[in-house]
């Protein structure tokens, strides 16, 4: 190996998520892996390891792919612990909440903001993230929208115009007019900061979008080359799954309430389409959580993010939403491991992390455990953290 290259060693269990094995986990003893240039030059057994310039012994501890979160709303002020207090005690979520972040968000300085996105993102990294989708949404209006999208792009690349929201509360008496200003100008503004565009597709809400609405908001970040994405699915029946796969979205986010079509047109657009469960959010709004063994079972493409958020999910830890996939959504240890590394890395249509093999961005993340299952079997305990190398 040449100068610059890193062995990794003494590792005790090393989750590959090659696709082989127990869901896809890839799960390799007595391995070792070499990093250089910032990618995955050599994986195999630690007995033929190569020399390398330096050495980083993990002593006995798990390696796996660094946590991909392909859904996080990072670019916002304000608080609404109070809100999350008021649902457990039976009030229930609609959305409305939103529009006290708006409010908050348009209200704070850029300086503020980028405070705010820096820490979040560090929390994340100190939990074992290491790939992060932004959202937009808290701005509502075109200078905002813009605004939040330029942070995000500050912390990565993988920036989501999310203008359809909510119907902000001074547009609410001419949905039409916000429509048109979230397909037009502000997505003409946007757009050259945002990878992906996204619609919060819930007639279940008053304050969300139709699905007719949802198409149109979709067809037209399509026709500015945008990728897709949508929120679907949270609140109740809807459109929303069928509008993703028709249009082949990358993700289609929540899932919480699937019909039979639903989960066969997921099923069809596996190659195409993820379904992004976010147990963060059942678990901070008292809703039924997605069946996840049912989709995996039928064949469906199965992703877990944090949906880290101020009023549904103030949560950026994705050991937790492993640790909740694998208690209340059926998911095995193994299968929860790669939904939240290879599973986000194809909702995010990426194919360079949420993996250890040669090639692949060394990303990685190791646990103050032995093996992966500590993840769900020690939850709530901070095991998780990227490896530098």
């Amino acid at each position: 190996m040449s100068a610059g290259s890193t062995l990794v060693t003494g590792i005790g269990e090393l989750v590959t998520c090659d696709g082989t094995g127990d869901g896809g986990a890839g799960v390799r003893r007595d391995h070792a892996l070499v990093v250089e240039d910032g990618r995955v030059a050599w994986v195999g057994p630690a007995a033929s390891a190569p020399s390398a310039d330096a050495v980083v012994d993990v002593e006995g501890r798990c390696v796996l792919p660094g946590f991909v979160d392909s859904h996080a709303h990072l670019v916002f002020a304000g608080d609404r612990s109070a809100e999350f207090a008021a649902r457990m005690a039976g009030e229930r979520y609609d959305g409305g909440g939103i529009g006290v972040s708006v409010g908050a968000t348009r209200a704070a300085g850029d300086d503020e903001l980028r405070a705010l996105l820096a820490g979040r993102v560090a929390e994340m990294r100190a939990q074992g993230t290491t790939t992060v989708e932004v959202k937009s949404g808290y701005g509502l209006t075109v200078v905002d929208e813009v605004r939040a999208l330029r942070l995000a792009g500050e912390v990565t690349q993988e920036t989501t115009y999310l203008g359809a929201h909510v119907v902000p509360e001074e547009m609410r008496a001419d949905r039409s007019a916000y429509v048109d200003l979230v397909t037009g100008e502000m997505l003409a503004a946007c757009a050259p900061h945002a990878r992906w565009v996204d619609v919060f597709c819930e007639p279940a809400s008053p304050h969300a979008f139709t699905g007719e609405e949802s198409h149109a908001v979709l067809v037209a970040g399509r026709d500015a080359g945008l990728g897709l994405r949508v929120h679907g699915n949270q609140l109740g029946h809807g459109p929303g799954v069928q509008l993703a796969c028709e249009l082949g979205a990358a993700s289609v986010d929540h899932c919480t309430y699937l019909s039979t079509a639903d989960v066969d047109a997921l099923v069809d657009s596996a190659g195409t389409t993820t379904a992004t469960l976010l147990p963060g959010v059942e678990f901070s709004t008292r809703s039924p959580y997605p069946d996840a063994r049912a989709l995996l079972d039928a064949g469906a493409s199965v992703a877990l993010a944090s949906d880290c958020n101020p009023g549904t999910c103030f949560s950026s830890s994705m050991p937790f939403v492993v640790a909740l996939a694998v208690r209340e959504m059926g998911m095995t240890p193994s299968e929860a491991v790669v939904a939240a590394t290879r599973g986000g890395a194809r909702a995010l249509r990426r194919d360079d992390i949420g993996r250890v093999e040669v090639g692949a961005r060394a990303d990685l993340a190791v646990l103050d455990a032995p093996n992966h299952l500590h993840l769900s079997y020690r939850a709530g305990v901070p095991l998780a953290r990227v490896l530098e190398v």
